[in-house]
């Protein structure tokens, strides 16, 4: 959901900014954009550690086939946590842009674009923490929403295969709908290399332009923050298209929703035969739910035999 704001709201403003050079909704979009673009890391780096001990707690149950389903208001209450604790640590954002505008010396032309600089106008108190973040957002963006996210994947891997044993294979639960524990894995290691892959560019090209090269020309650096979120906008795109194909039974889920929706407009005709043909898909699935195979009918004995 979050990746979905950010590619509805966040992309169609940056891509206005470079054709026309005038930023769409002005001051207001130079502080959301930047706000929305770091909640989504925080959401993904704790949510990437959110799966990481759901994972370690699932290695380490003493019965993990007949582990029971989380209830829905305990995934709320997570995801509440998470959404909660990403928007506030993202709010220094909302206070550290705002709109400059140039004026070209060759056309003449007025140019807006978003610069990282605190209004003077903001309380002492909170202008100087503003600043304190600006000077610390470098390595607080790279600890935070990269080293995070990423250590704490590997190690919930590691550990859990180290609880397993070499020679243990995972259990499934026995439902279709329930994937072996290590596919699992695989899952939260293939949204974790995508959101490296994905952010490492930016990290790098912060730590090499504050350290390595002070001089750099201004359409370089904003190329370079072009590319970045360009990155950002392709996690955005590519992680839930990663979900539903890694995990089977959330792509599953949302196949079936899909199809219950276009039969849902259709007549009741070819509801009642949906709901005819899943029943009949029901029951021939029903044994294949279980490891062990269904027993079959006794034979019909003969007419006119003494039983």
């Amino acid at each position: 959901f979050w990746d979905f704001l950010i590619l509805f709201f966040c992309l169609p403003v940056i891509i206005f900014n470079e054709i026309t050079k005038k930023r769409l909704l002005g001051d207001v979009s130079c502080r959301i954009v930047p706000f929305m673009e770091v909640s989504s890391l925080g959401v993904t780096t704790f949510s990437l550690c959110a799966l990481g001990i759901d994972r370690f707690h699932a290695a380490t149950s003493p019965q993990p086939s007949s582990r029971p389903i989380e209830r829905c208001q305990s995934i709320i209450a997570k995801l509440a946590v998470i959404w909660v604790g990403s928007t506030t640590l993202a709010v220094p954002e909302l206070l550290l842009w705002q709109l400059a505008q140039d004026t070209s010396p060759v056309s003449g032309v007025v140019t807006e674009s978003c610069v990282m600089k605190p209004s003077p106008n903001l309380p002492e108190s909170i202008y100087s923490l503003v600043l304190t973040y600006q000077n610390a957002r470098m390595w607080w963006y790279f600890g935070c929403y990269f080293c995070l996210p990423v250590l704490f994947t590997i190690s919930c891997q590691l550990v859990t295969r180290r609880i397993r044993g070499p020679d243990k294979k995972p259990e499934c639960r026995g439902t279709k709908h329930s994937q072996c524990e290590g596919h699992l894995n695989c899952t939260i290691v293939g949204l974790a290399v995508i959101y490296a892959l994905c952010t490492a560019p930016e990290n790098v090209c912060n730590i090499v332009v504050a350290y390595m090269s002070p001089e750099v020309a201004k359409h370089t650096l904003e190329l370079l923050d072009l590319i970045n979120q360009f990155f950002l906008f392709f996690k955005c795109s590519v992680t839930p298209v990663l979900l539903l194909c890694l995990c089977r039974p959330l792509g599953q889920a949302f196949m079936d929703c899909c199809c219950c929706c276009c039969e849902g407009c259709g007549p009741d005709a070819a509801s009642s035969e949906g709901s005819a043909d899943s029943k009949l898909k029901t029951e021939m699935s029903s044994s294949i739910f279980f490891d062990k195979p269904r027993e079959s009918p006794p034979p019909l004995l003969g007419l006119g035999t003494p039983c």
